[in-house]
């Protein structure tokens, strides 16, 4: 049911708005690559190769023991889901654009009850197992990605080297197969002149800073995915923690930032969050690009204590909802962009007013 319940319901475990730094810090996940040895990586599979990682994944994922590890999971494969419930799933970050894409019909996903685990077979390696969860929780992610991992890999033969260690269709994962991503909202950093030297600097350590869903896709409302680059030559827990490490550092930046807007221009600052309110509250026909940007405004007055009566939960269930997969869940039917302007604007009006 967990399954029907993700494509019905909007809201999942990453939006929860509570925890660790919760005021800058969305969510974090915890995602690991896995291969089947004497099999090749997916893009090389004929179908019945495909049929059979398909088919031994299935079988561990909803074992017993599995079961009793994690609670609620559900199975279904690819072919069972139309392209717009596939769509619904990216929109909730819970499977990849390149998945959704993917024609193949022997692949599958697997989803916990409370949505905070999933694993995608045969995308692009046979298995993407991840863990998503709100604000700053890096290791408690790692913890429940090694506790799965753990059960998987005592079922499965995985494809593992002594000197490289797993193997991977994408050489950047070759090693231990770990992207940690942390997702922020960095609106005073953004609005200095330094914000590109300081993800360039990201860079430069190891880091990578992307968009909303990840590679290939621009920062939109201010929000940030921060990533590490290598996964070969350190340990789970060296990434884990060197990627905390990065991310205090950054929320502290952003911490120093919004101190200095609320010094040098508190006007400024009021006027920018409750005009965006205003626009959000008010308005009938809103574009993706700019509902994204008046509410980062209306996160950052909340965060700063300037709103009251808006909850970060809201906020991030309206990241998903005004998208155009669930707009068009929601209508009930296909709509064109005038209609979904319409439709995002009202959706935005019900949860803010």
């Amino acid at each position: 049911m967990s399954i029907e319940n993700a494509l019905s319901d909007p809201y999942t475990k990453w939006m929860e708005g509570k925890g660790p730094y919760a005021s800058i810090v969305i969510s974090s996940r915890v995602r690991l690559a896995r291969n089947l040895n004497k099999f090749n990586f997916p893009h090389l599979h004929d179908e019945q190769s495909s049929r059979e990682v398909l088919r031994l994944a299935k079988d561990a994922l909803t074992s017993e023991e599995m079961r009793q590890q994690v609670e609620g999971i559900d199975f279904s494969q690819t072919k069972d889901l139309s392209s717009h419930d596939l769509m619904l799933l990216v929109e909730k970050h819970l499977i990849s654009p390149q998945f959704a894409e993917n024609e193949a019909a022997e692949s599958g996903i697997a989803l916990s009850e409370d949505e905070a685990i999933s694993v995608m077979v045969n995308e692009e390696d046979h298995l993407r197992l991840q863990v998503l969860l709100p604000a700053l929780q890096l290791k408690e992610a790692w913890s429940m990605a090694s506790q799965v991992d753990d059960l998987l890999e005592s079922k499965l033969d995985y494809a593992f080297d002594e000197q490289y260690g797993y193997l991977t269709c994408c050489p950047t994962n070759v090693g231990t197969g770990l992207r940690a991503s942390v997702m922020m909202h960095l609106p005073a950093i953004a609005m200095t002149n330094q914000a590109n030297r300081f993800f360039m600097s990201l860079s430069k350590l190891g880091f990578t800073v992307r968009g909303l869903y990840g590679e290939g896709t621009q920062a939109k409302g201010n929000l940030f995915q921060i990533s590490n680059q290598v996964t070969l030559g350190h340990s789970e827990e060296e990434i884990i923690a060197n990627l905390g490490s990065v991310c205090i550092q950054i929320i502290e930046q952003e911490e120093q930032m919004r101190d200095k807007l609320r010094k040098d221009g508190l006007a400024r600052l009021e006027d920018l969050v409750f005009r965006s309110y205003g626009i959000l509250t008010n308005a009938y026909i809103i574009s993706s690009e700019e509902a994204m940007a008046h509410l980062s405004n209306v996160r950052l007055g909340l965060d700063m204590g300037l709103l009251r009566d808006v909850q970060n939960r809201k906020l991030n269930e309206l990241l998903v909802v005004i998208r155009p997969a669930f707009l068009r869940k929601l209508a009930g039917k296909e709509i064109d962009a005038f209609n979904r302007d319409f439709k995002r604007a009202e959706l935005i009006r019900g949860t803010l007013s």
